[in-house]
């Protein structure tokens, strides 16, 4: 059995710090919010994919939502863990093991940082081969800070180009009402903000936020009964690469490269068709290399093309429309928010940041310090 998949249903919890609510509740909001615009009911679920909390992930979240469903997956494999799992999803379906799939995220990062209950410098420990890099203080930060160098050295790669991927995301968080912050800043500003980790300033890094989202997929059969506009899962593809930051062969190149190419190819497109993009943001770099992996340019090239083509409101490839995890949100493991943003753009929902009558996405999901990549290509039909 082959079925085409379409996402039907995306939500989002209300944005914002809410120390008075747990990751549960935030994932349940975002939850109802999907469920609702699909006219679906909980019992309709027969799979369920989700990471992040309880021992027992996604058993423990599936428990509190009331689902018991009969196909289920709890990867993790850090940011890219949504596209993933939507993969997962897809050919799940696709095959008739499952009908109706939600995946389902939520994170009080942002309060439990302010509560004291998690560190502000994320080393993830010092067990199994962290443990040789843990004496170094090699920060996750750092991490992304010693690609970025290594870049700049290698192509001649400027901390103007880095810091306009800051300036455009802040340009589309101007224009979208949930954004974190959404005041103007120029180059200068992103140079002039505390140093993190040279050459990251912290206008460089995301926000910490706390959120829930949630999207739900469904088999094509099911289309007709539904009040919503489809967005089609033409192609996607995943890949990790490493740990350590020494079994890293190219700090230059990201697991994208492989990605990319794939979920293109299975797609059936190319870059140059894509309308609008949705890019794992945690640091500058890291939109900067996956547009050169992913095939938007050539490898060195993506501080010009960032420069050429534009990836703000008035950019030839919109890109982070909601803001991304610079500006918009970031409640730990961003890639589902990334999905919910390009469903909204795709179905021509996204208010004053909307894109002009897009057709194909692109979503890129990376994980760790360029650990694992997962690659997504959605379109209308």
């Amino acid at each position: 059995m082959i079925r085409r998949v379409a996402i039907v249903g995306v939500g989002l919890s209300a944005p914002g710090a809410v120390a008075d609510r747990s990751p549960f509740q935030l994932l349940a909001e975002a939850s109802r919010h999907a469920l609702a615009e699909t006219g679906l009911k909980p019992a309709d679920i027969d799979g369920f994919a989700s990471t992040g909390l309880g021992i027992l992930p996604p058993v423990e979240v599936a428990e509190y939502l009331g689902l018991r469903p009969t196909w289920v997956d709890g990867t993790g494999v850090g940011g890219s863990t949504w596209e993933v799992m939507a993969a997962h999803a897809t050919d799940a379906i696709a095959a008739g093991h499952a009908d109706v799939v939600l995946l389902a995220y939520g994170s009080t990062a942002r309060s439990d940082l302010k509560k004291g209950l998690r560190s502000a410098n994320m080393s993830f420990g010092a067990r199994g081969p962290a443990q040789f890099e843990a004496p170094f203080g090699a920060s996750l930060v750092s991490k992304y800070a010693m690609a970025a160098g290594r870049h700049m050295h290698e192509y001649g790669t400027t901390i103007d180009q880095l810091a306009q991927v800051a300036v455009d995301a802040r340009r589309w968080a101007a224009v979208t009402p949930f954004a974190e912050r959404s005041d103007p800043i120029e180059i200068a500003d992103v140079h002039a903000a505390r140093m993190i980790a040279d050459p990251l300033t912290a206008l460089h890094c995301c926000l910490r936020s706390d959120g829930g989202a949630a999207v739900i997929l469904v088999a094509e059969d099911r289309l007709a009964d539904l009040p919503v506009d489809p967005v089609f899962v033409l192609g996607s593809a995943e890949h990790t690469s490493h740990s350590t930051m020494s079994e890293w062969a190219d700090f230059t190149t990201s697991p994208a490269s492989v990605t990319g190419s794939l979920a293109f190819e299975r797609a059936g497109v190319r870059p140059e068709d894509i309308d609008v993009c949705q890019i794992y943001d945690a640091f500058t770099y890291g939109v900067l290399v996956t547009l050169e992996d992913l095939g938007f340019c050539a490898k060195g090239e993506g501080g010009g093309f960032i420069d050429e083509v534009g990836l703000g409101p008035a950019g030839a490839l919109p890109t982070n429309t909601d803001g991304g995890g610079l500006s918009g949100c970031h409640p730990g493991m961003r890639g589902l928010f990334l999905l919910v943003e390009a469903v909204r753009q795709l179905r021509g929902e996204a208010g004053d940041r909307q894109v002009a009558s897009p057709e194909l996405a692109c979503v890129s999901g990376t994980g760790g310090w360029f650990s694992s990549s997962g690659t997504m290509i959605l379109g209308r039909t």
